[in-house]
């Protein structure tokens, strides 16, 4: 329990974060995260890739210590969060309870809550433990068309606290798609050395909404992320990111997204997903 703390509390990502655990056996956990203006959008909001970080890290500690030291690495496999509101300058909690255990996989559901009860997300994920397995090999991301047009929003959104503290660059938004990259830096990394799973949420998630507003165009809309779904194909490796977002319907304010997150040198798949984003113009 204690070497789990360790990697919650001391991973770089979680310190930048301020998160904390407050409780953890094999069934369940509860963890802090007080309010910062870092972790947030314009308007105090909590960023909602924050939001479904504390849930992966959550997920995943109930996890190792349900399946056992001797289990890794680990890896959360797949996960599906619903927003339900905004944290508006609010510590936040997330309460980990586990569903199942299995030999190598893991059922987690996540309830993340401000202080006075007021539901946040809800979040499902499956862990995977390797057992020792040699590292996946995984697909090669097919990129995209190649062109390198921010658009008018682009250079503003490394402006937004937290995605400016993950160090996330726009490199195209328009037409539909979206290119950010993010460093393999200090402020994004895992206590093992690798880029943190909750660093990868929010490349997809900010990823997913940018394809939405490149769909869109810019405009003084209300928007959001219903939901989102995410498959890390395996841990990630200490390498830069990058991550590909193509819109592919939009029914009215309803945006589906799906994104693709590669190593940036190698194209080496390390996550895909899709986000649901809300324009309301």
């Amino acid at each position: 329990m204690k070497e789990i703390q360790r990697w919650v509390e001391e991973s770089p990502y979680s310190q930048f974060l301020g998160l904390s655990l407050e409780h953890l056996d094999e069934k369940s956990a509860r963890l802090v995260l007080p309010y910062r203006d870092e972790n947030s959008n314009p308007g105090k909001v909590l960023h909602g890739g924050c939001a479904a970080s504390i849930g992966a890290i959550g997920g995943q500690a109930v996890a190792r210590a349900a399946l056992g030291a001797d289990t890794g690495p680990w890896h959360t496999a797949q996960m599906q969060v619903s927003y339900l509101a905004a944290a508006i300058g609010e510590d936040v909690i997330a309460e980990a309870e586990l569903l199942r255990r299995g030999k190598e996989l893991c059922f987690v559901a996540i309830a993340v809550h401000t202080r006075d009860g007021k539901p946040i997300a809800r979040i499902n994920t499956t862990v995977r433990g390797r057992v020792g397995a040699a590292p996946a090999l995984t697909s090669q991301s097919a990129g995209d068309h190649g062109e390198a047009d921010p658009g008018s929003m682009g250079p503003h959104i490394a402006k937004v606290p937290f995605i400016g503290n993950r160090g996330i660059q726009v490199e195209h938004m328009t037409g539909g798609t979206s290119r950010l990259v993010m460093p393999a830096s200090k402020a994004n990394a895992d206590l093992g050395g690798g880029v943190h799973e909750g660093a990868v949420l929010a490349l997809l998630d900010t990823t997913g909404a940018m394809a939405a507003w490149a769909e869109c165009g810019p405009g003084p809309y209300k928007a959001s992320t219903p939901s989102m779904q995410l498959q890390n194909l395996a841990p990630a490796s200490d390498a830069d990111l990058v991550a590909y977002g193509r819109c592919v319907q939009r029914d009215n304010e309803i945006f589906f997204c799906d994104v693709e997150v590669a190593e940036a040198a190698s194209h080496r798949m390390v996550a895909r997903g899709t986000v649901l984003y809300r324009i309301i113009t």
